[in-house]
């Protein structure tokens, strides 16, 4: 019996044991999705003891003893939401998918970020030290400078499904014959065109970023953290060896929503890890709306960058009209007042949308298909229709679509009728239900949870010094020997010494004829 004891003891003692780490987290982009991305991180490391400094856009103020939040709030001045929305992508007056133009917005949030005083203060301060740093991926690189002047590994977090952008980082561009660039709109199988259009966009971009963007963030990178990396008695290493320095790349994906991608060890899926197990219940005046309904609730929203009171006057009236005569209950997510609503439709300003999806008599989700909210709708197992607007959303929706718990409708002046039809034929068909059922069971059937897996594989690379056993042997291969350039040249001097060879013993032994003849 005393073994008994005290063996429990000695259990209990070590789950009560808890080695904390100091992580530094960056998610400065100015995009609610992606404070939600950032604050799970947060949640989660803090809920497992570690202590927590996070640099970010949006700031809860939250007392913890373990966190400190570095306000970079005024990074929302160059937020997108300014000049995205609805009518003017309607009305083309913008371009949403203009690479070019998107990553130079990157170059300026970064200057922004790392100029702001406070950043200044905690990179200057060399009484501060981390155990990993978490940066958060889109298009800008500039942040895994921070790795270079604590001296600690550097963790990548991707927010999109693995492209050939991100997996360069840590291994090696992806095949552009069957994994599309995330901005193309591309579904597999490609067209001959759609293969070569592939091939072209990696191409290009590859080339503007090397010889132009590159360039102009390694400029920056000395500017800015070289005083820090100065105070602490040292120098910067290259801009090219910390960006390919990373230990590890934790990605917002699965293959339940995207696609079985070839990954390298140090690539880690962790699609889902931002939903709180700890649902709350739906506000009184929702749980009123879905306690009355008899038919099944249609959830609509845009999201938190596009807003649906954006729309034409025509557009909002005629989306009313045509969800009046459906016969469910609709819960529209909109920001402003509209009146004169048809009995069977709800406006709702905010709306905690993981809770309402969960609900079981929600039946249809219609989403601007952000990857957020196609993850959460592949976990509550429910069917949707998007209607994408930009970046990753075209690729999301027409995945679904691919997968089978999915339509598409194109965002127009004239897309009730389009959204109507589509209403109806999810709801009448079993099948879109049960393919998104199908694949709810697919994407929670892993050995641990999302939310677990994120925790273990960051303290995993804390405890071995950079986890250097992850890292993929690509990144040590020059290009030229693993597009094997250089057994191609060997063999075409091989080819040329031979043919010289020959060509020697043909004129030698035409010369040596014509002599015979000649005497």
């Amino acid at each position: 019996m005393l073994e008994v004891k005290f063996s429990l003891i000695a259990i209990l003692a070590s789950l009560s044991f808890v080695d904390s780490s100091n992580i530094l987290l960056v998610f400065a982009l100015p995009g609610k999705s992606h404070g939600i991305l950032g604050d799970g991180f947060v949640r989660l490391l803090l809920a497992a003891g570690h202590e927590v400094t996070s640099i970010t856009t949006y700031p809860t103020r939250q007392l913890h003893p373990n966190l400190t939040e570095v306000d970079v709030s005024r990074n929302l001045d160059l937020s997108p939401d300014k000049y995205i929305n609805i009518k003017a992508v309607l009305d083309k007056e913008i371009d949403l998918n203009n690479i070019t133009g998107l990553i130079h917005a990157m170059k300026n949030l970064g200057n922004t970020t790392f100029t702001n005083e406070n950043v200044q203060k905690l990179m200057m301060d060399p009484s501060q030290k981390f155990d990993a740093v978490i940066v958060e991926w889109l298009f800008w690189e500039l942040s895994s400078g921070l790795s270079a002047v604590f001296d600690c590994p550097l963790i990548w977090f991707s927010t999109l499904e693995p492209h050939w952008m991100v997996t360069k980082l840590i291994d090696e561009n992806l095949n552009p014959a069957y994994n599309p660039d995330f901005m193309t709109g591309n579904t597999i199988p490609f067209t001959f065109m759609q293969r070569v259009a592939e091939l072209c966009k990696q191409i290009v971009t590859s080339l503007f970023l090397d010889f132009t963007f590159v360039p102009m963030e390694e400029k920056l990178y000395q500017v800015l953290f070289g005083p820090a990396a100065a105070i602490r008695g040292k120098s910067l290493p290259s801009y090219h060896d910390v960006r390919f320095n990373a230990s590890l790349m934790l990605g917002n994906s699965h293959v339940s929503l995207g696609q079985a991608t070839r990954l390298p060890q140090s690539y880690k899926p962790i699609a889902g890890y931002h939903i709180d197990p700890d649902l709350k219940p739906l506000p009184e005046n929702l749980k009123k709306i879905f306690d009355n309904d008899t038919t099944g609730v249609i959830y609509f929203s845009m999201g938190s960058s596009l807003k649906s009171k954006d729309m034409p006057e025509k557009l909002k009236k005629e989306l009313l009209k045509m969800f009046g005569t459906l016969k469910h209950t609709v819960l529209w997510k909109f920001e402003d007042v509209l009146t004169d609503l048809p009995t069977n439709v709800h406006i709702v300003k905010w709306a905690p949308q993981p809770s309402i999806l969960a609900h079981p008599k929600t039946i249809l989700f219609i989403t601007h298909g952000g990857l957020l909210s196609t993850t959460e709708t592949v976990h509550f197992g429910v069917p949707i229709i998007g209607i994408p607007v930009f970046a990753d959303q075209f690729n999301n929706v027409d995945r679904a679509i691919n997968k089978g718990f999915a339509k598409r409708v194109d965002l127009s002046y004239t897309m009730a009728d389009d959204l109507k039809v589509a209403i109806e034929e999810i709801i009448s068909n079993p099948r879109y239900a049960a393919k998104v059922k199908e694949l709810s069971l697919i994407y929670h059937d892993r050995p641990v949870s999302p939310d677990k897996e994120l925790v273990h594989w960051i303290e995993h690379v804390i405890k071995t010094k950079g986890a250097p056993h992850l890292r993929s042997p690509a990144l040590f291969v020059p290009w030229y020997q693993k597009v094997y350039l250089d057994l191609a040249a060997l063999i075409l001097i091989g080819l040329l010494a031979i043919k010289i060879v020959i060509k020697q013993l043909f004129c030698s032994k035409g010369r040596t004829t014509s002599q015979k003849k000649n005497n």
